[in-house]
Parts: C-alpha cells; structure tokens; sequence
C-alpha cells in the first residue's frame, strides 16, 4: 500500500537524500523552505490539508550556527517555533512526525559518546533553538520520533567535505582544527535511517545517528585529501596542518567531543552502522559521478 510522505525541508541536504533513497510504495510530497514556511500556521494547514500526508519528515532548520549568534530571533523561528507548529498541527490530524535534531544540543565536556538520555547543555544560539525545538515538538505530540545527528555532508549543498576540496584544488596547504571529535554523517545514510525508522510505527523519544567510527575534523580533511586523490577529484596532494579551535576563532563556540552513541539506533532501526570513511568514499564516487554525468 503506497503511503504518502510529506518531506519539509526538500531542498537540503537531506530532504534530497529522502527523495533519493524513498522506496517504490512512498509518494514523496516535497516542500522547500520557500514553498512552505513551518513557522506559518495558516500555510502548515493548509499544505497538510492539500498532501493528506500519512507520515511528515521534518528535515527544515536554520543551520547557520555562526550567524545564530547574531541572529537568534531567526535561528528560533526555525529551530524551534516552526517544529513546535508543525507538530501541533499534524498532532490535530493524527499525523506521524518525524523530527531532525543535531548534537549541538550537547556542550562536548563528555569523553564518552552521549547517549539519547545523556544530558543536554548547549554552548550557543544554534544548540539553544534546537534543544527549544525537541522540546516543543515533544511537548506537543509525546509520540514523535527525534533523531539527532551531526557533521552532516552530501554532494548536494554546501558543506565540509565539498568546502575541503575546493580549497584543496586552490591551495597547497590547508590547517584544519584537531581538537574537535565527532562523526560525520553522510546524508545520504541518515536518509536511509530516517526511512527504516519510519518503517517502525511504534517508535517514539530520542535516538541519535551519524556514521560508526570517530575522527577529528583534521583526521576527515586528511580522509577526504586521499580520497579524493584516488578518485581523481584533485590532481594533487595537499599539506593538511592540524591546528587548535582558538587558533581558528568563530563566532560560536563549539562542542570539542560530539560523538554520538547509535546503540539504540542500530538496534530499533534494525541497521548496521557504517564507517564513515567508507561512507566519505561512497559520496565522494557518488560527486565525480554527478560531476561527470
């Protein structure tokens, strides 16, 4: 039986893995931020009135974590007062959700992985709007499905892996920041989670997913130069100079240890976690194919 899907937040990274990975008996119905703005009420109701939708993936987020800093209202309104509108009204009509969250929610002092009940401490604006948003959708519909993940990166849009290897391609040195751990999470793989979960009705609460595996962001840019380099994506290796965050100020302060525990995850999604540097490879193949094609 073809079950109708509602992805908000199809122009991102993930939405277009969703898209991408949905199976044959899902109608996908993708909206764009630009088509559908959660935080409206009136436009919410009105586009679940017009899809019918038996499930809603909630992939929308404002993810711009420095600008947070200067712009909360902004990063609330998307991060927070959206989900908590969107879930109030598919609460009303008896729709599943299926809400995407970060690890940012964490303040990184732990040195082992954080688990869905681990507690939360955010450093900064971003965090803050994200741990609002959980607890507004919650608040609203004690049945939603949370997942939170981190270091995503797709070869669609604009992130880490694809930043590494434009300036790979421009420059011969790169310095790239040690002492922050986590995993990356290639979208496409969060997608395909995001799918197995819906696949299992009965599940609610918090679960957490990114790749297996831990690394630093020098340990992924070193990954992502040799990657690269056997694909042919760069025609030349690259100095990638490991340096300390205060070296490499931003405006918001990150989390130093994000790796997230998947142990429920793996077992409730009924998935095998996936290294992430097999994951990278995979992308990377996945880019020069688009590229090329």
């Amino acid at each position: 039986m073809e079950q109708t899907v509602l992805i908000v937040g199809a122009g991102g990274q993930l939405g277009q893995e969703l898209q991408r990975t949905a199976a044959a008996d899902i109608q996908c119905a993708p909206l764009t931020r630009a088509q559908l703005d959660i935080a409206d009420a009136a436009a919410v109701a009105k586009s679940l009135a017009s899809v019918a939708p038996g499930l809603v993936i909630n992939a929308a987020a404002y993810t711009a974590v420095d600008n947070a800093e200067s712009e909360p209202e902004a990063a609330a309104r998307g991060n927070a007062e959206g989900p908590t509108v969107l879930a109030r009204a598919c609460v009303e009509r008896g729709i599943r959700l299926i809400h995407i969250s970060t690890d940012f929610v964490f303040d990184g002092d732990s040195s082992t992985p954080y688990t869905p009940e681990s507690a939360t401490a955010p450093l900064g604006e971003y965090g803050r709007s994200k741990l609002a948003g959980e607890n507004g959708v919650q608040n609203a519909d004690p049945n939603v499905l949370i997942v939170r993940t981190g270091w995503v990166y797709s070869s669609f849009g604009n992130n880490f892996v694809k930043t590494m290897l434009r300036l790979m391609s421009e420059r011969d040195e790169l310095a790239v920041v040690a002492d922050q751990v986590g995993t990356p999470t290639w979208a496409h793989g969060l997608a395909e989670a995001a799918w197995a979960a819906a696949g299992q009705s009965q599940l609610s609460g918090v679960y957490h997913w990114s790749d297996a595996g831990v690394c630093s962001w020098y340990d992924f840019a070193v990954a992502i130069n040799e990657e690269a380099l056997a694909l042919g994506l760069l025609s030349r290796p690259v100095k990638v100079r490991p340096i300390l965050a205060v070296e490499y100020p931003t405006p918001a302060q990150r989390p130093a240890y994000s790796v997230l525990d998947k142990t429920s995850s793996w077992r409730d999604f009924a998935l095998e976690g996936i290294h992430w540097r097999r994951q990278l490879r995979a992308m990377l193949i996945d880019l020069k194919e688009k590229t090329n094609g």
